[in-house]
């Protein structure tokens, strides 16, 4: 029997609209709050508001 997947891929993407984005996993059981953080967007040369949007589900390669 197959385990269930305990974290999920998330994308936080610039709201500066220069389409630079971070990535990474966070646990299943903070899936429910949606993650924004000040973090740098090297295209704008300072530090802007990033907003997670959720990625698509499969496997990477």
């Amino acid at each position: 029997m197959a385990k269930k997947k305990l974290t999920m891929m998330y994308k936080l993407v610039s709201q500066a609209g220069t389409g630079y984005y971070y990535w990474g996993e966070k646990s299943v059981k903070q899936a429910a709050r949606k993650m924004t953080l000040l973090k740098y967007d090297p295209l704008v040369n300072r530090h802007v508001l990033f907003t997670e949007i959720k990625m698509k589900s499969g496997r990477k390669r």
